[in-house]
């Protein structure tokens, strides 16, 4: 598989610096350290702040998510529902020029070439556009529009990992895997900071030249949904953590 690498893998994040902190203390006791991020940092959650300072402190590489270019006025916010316009609006508030400047500084893509890694937030085929991957056909596409072996996403915030057989037959996984020879893959490391699977507790992946694994970690939900209600952000984005849907 050429290079032999550890990462732990995280997306999703929005502003929920108990979940962010939870899964960063997991990934210490795991001893791994390199950490690499997919993606909307921000958003939803109440504190952009502090979830901006501890990715730049502790991700060796990072990409761009759909919510961190809305706030930087890349991505139109008519892309988004009410509820994370509202969330979007109060974020933009939040944040000083640090903060904007890291933002403006992500890429959208990454590519690592020694451990055939190819990082974006949603989807290979169009970065910018941010369709999802939610369907073994919406994977067999995408797989066409990479060249690595391994390609990580987040955005849906509901984790899976998908295996492409040389054959061109697809199978998917939803906690682990052991990587085959010749096979291919895509990654979903799920959200850290807003689940939607239904698991209301942080999601992220571990990863290296052998298998990946998807992790879940507790962390302290009623805080983020205190802090969520001090802010002002909308019922439904509070309610929805503790259901994780």
């Amino acid at each position: 598989m050429g290079a032999s690498f550890r990462y732990a893998v995280i997306s999703d994040v929005h502003s929920n610096l108990e979940s962010l902190t939870a899964v960063l203390n997991d990934i210490d006791k795991e001893k791994i350290k390199k950490v690499l991020f997919i993606g909307d940092v921000v958003g939803y959650g109440p504190d952009p702040v502090g979830c901006i300072e501890l990715i730049k402190k502790r991700c060796t590489y990072a990409v761009a998510g759909n919510h961190d270019w809305a706030v930087i006025g890349y991505t139109p916010s008519d892309y988004f529902n009410y509820n994370a316009r509202v969330a979007i609006e109060w974020t933009k508030e939040q944040l000083g020029n640090d903060e904007l400047e890291f933002l403006q500084s992500l890429s959208i893509v990454k590519v690592l070439r020694k451990e055939s890694l190819f990082l974006v937030h949603a989807s290979p085929k169009e970065p910018d556009a941010w369709s999802y991957i939610l369907s073994l056909h919406d994977a067999e596409i995408n797989f066409q529009y990479f060249n690595e072996r391994i390609c990580l996403i987040g955005h849906s915030h509901v984790p899976f990992i998908i295996e492409r057989l040389p054959s061109g037959e697809i199978v998917l996984y939803r906690e682990k895997i052991e990587f085959k020879e010749s096979c291919r893959y895509i990654i979903n490391v799920g959200s850290v900071g807003q689940p939607r699977d239904g698991n209301p507790e942080a999601a992220y992946a571990i990863i290296n030249d052998k298998y990946a694994r998807i992790v879940r970690v507790r962390y302290d939900i009623e805080m983020t949904q205190k802090k969520m209600k001090k802010a002002g952000l909308p019922e439904f984005l509070i309610e929805r953590l503790s259901k994780g849907i």
